[in-house]
Parts: C-alpha cells; sequence; structure tokens
C-alpha cells in the first residue's frame, strides 16, 4: 500500500501522478506498461479534480493506492476537504473545444468501479478500482 498527502496545488497533482508511476514501478508496473498508464491516468484526473473542485485552504489531499496482489485489484483513493460530491452526468456536456469538464467520464470509462464515500471529519474520497494486468516479472 502506498499513502501520502499533497498540497492541494498543480504541482501536489503532478508529484502525485508521479509518484503513482514510480508506485507502479515499484509493483512490477513499468512506466510502459497498461496497468501503470490507466493508475498515473486516473490519479491525474482525481487529484486534479480535488486540488479544482476540492481544495479548502490551508488544507492538503491525501492519495492512497492499494494492491490486491491476489484479486490484481488497484483501488486508488483521493481524499479531499470539501464534502462537495464530483458531478458526473449532468446535463451539461463539455464542447469539444472546452478545456475542462470530461475527467470523470475518463475515469467512468478506465476504471472497473468508482465513487465517492464521506470522510470524517470533513471532506470526501473519491476512489477508482482498476483491474491490473499481470505483472511483469523483474
Amino acid at each position: 500500500m502506498f499513502f501520502t498527502q499533497f498540497t492541494s496545488s498543480p504541482r501536489g497533482a503532478r508529484l502525485a501522478r508521479h509518484l503513482t508511476v514510480l508506485c507502479m514501478t515499484d509493483w512490477g508496473y513499468p512506466p510502459s506498461s497498461d496497468t501503470s498508464g490507466v493508475a498515473a491516468l486516473l490519479v491525474a484526473e482525481l487529484a486534479a479534480n480535488a486540488v479544482r473542485h476540492g481544495r479548502a485552504p490551508g488544507r492538503d489531499f491525501h492519495l492512497r493506492i492499494a494492491l490486491d496482489v491476489r484479486t490484481r485489484l488497484i483501488r486508488i483513493e483521493v481524499a479531499d476537504a470539501s464534502a462537495r460530491q464530483p458531478r458526473f452526468g449532468s446535463k451539461t456536456v463539455a464542447r469539444p473545444e472546452d478545456e475542462s469538464g470530461r475527467g470523470l467520464l475518463l475515469v467512468a470509462v478506465l476504471a472497473a468501479r468508482w465513487g465517492t464515500e464521506p470522510r470524517t471529519p470533513t471532506g470526501k474520497t473519491v476512489w477508482a478500482e482498476v483491474v491490473a494486468d499481470a505483472p511483469e516479472a523483474g
């Protein structure tokens, strides 16, 4: 399991993605593998959302990644300080020229399952699960 916290900034989100790739490498999924790429993209989207929509002054966001080696299920959790739930499937659809509005669509397509949970004492955790390929022999 990998767990750490980051500043709620674009730099923190980039670092979360970078450390995810390192974590995946340690678990036998090199950066060129589909599993590492999907995990990195999911973390990038969830961390960017935490920074953009879940930011509270003076509060960090947390990243937790767990691998169940028996089932090869990777669970990614990003927790932030805002109780505001992500909006997915709203009537507002991103236009081709829009620079945002597709993050949760990517999460829904790439993850086997995803959802949210309230976080105590405040905030929420957005999670996504990925079924990993067999790790590469190292």
